[in-house]
């Protein structure tokens, strides 16, 4: 299942493989550069599971809801990870509200609560707010 992507010079629609989110492309319109993603993807369970399954980058995901404090807190962190990670690593967003089972999978207890994948696997978890120098660091050792 592609995801779609904007082009920021046309505005017209790309589709996107999950295991092509880290690489930079061209617009099927405009031919304009479409860059690598950065910027947090919030993503539904089915678009988790394949971006998991098919990245060629680590990836960080956030389990957050919109209610905790904490995990508003860090979404300036989480921001700035994926745009300092671009190409490097993909940082997902998950509404532990709206996708109960898929925090249930991963024993989310407490949020925010982070979680880095490589080549399919959890490699990483950890409840807390911290900083994006912090995400960065778990995504490194990932790769």
């Amino acid at each position: 299942m592609p995801l779609i992507r904007n082009c920021p010079s046309c505005g017209r629609s790309n589709r996107i493989p999950a295991r092509h989110l880290s690489d930079s492309g061209k617009c099927g319109a405009c031919q304009a550069e479409l860059p690598a993603l950065g910027e947090p993807l919030e993503v539904n369970e089915e678009q988790f599971s394949e971006i998991i399954r098919e990245s060629k980058v680590p990836v960080l995901t956030d389990f957050w809801a919109a209610w905790c404090g904490p995990c508003r807190m860090a979404a300036p962190h989480v921001t700035q990870t994926a745009r300092d990670m671009a190409g490097r690593a993909i940082v997902l967003k998950v509404d532990t509200e709206r996708y109960p089972l898929l925090a249930s999978r991963y024993n989310i207890r407490s949020i925010p609560n982070f979680a880095v994948f490589s080549q399919g696997q959890l490699r990483f978890q950890q409840a807390g707010l911290v900083d994006a120098s912090t995400m960065e660091s778990w995504l490194t050792r990932a790769a």
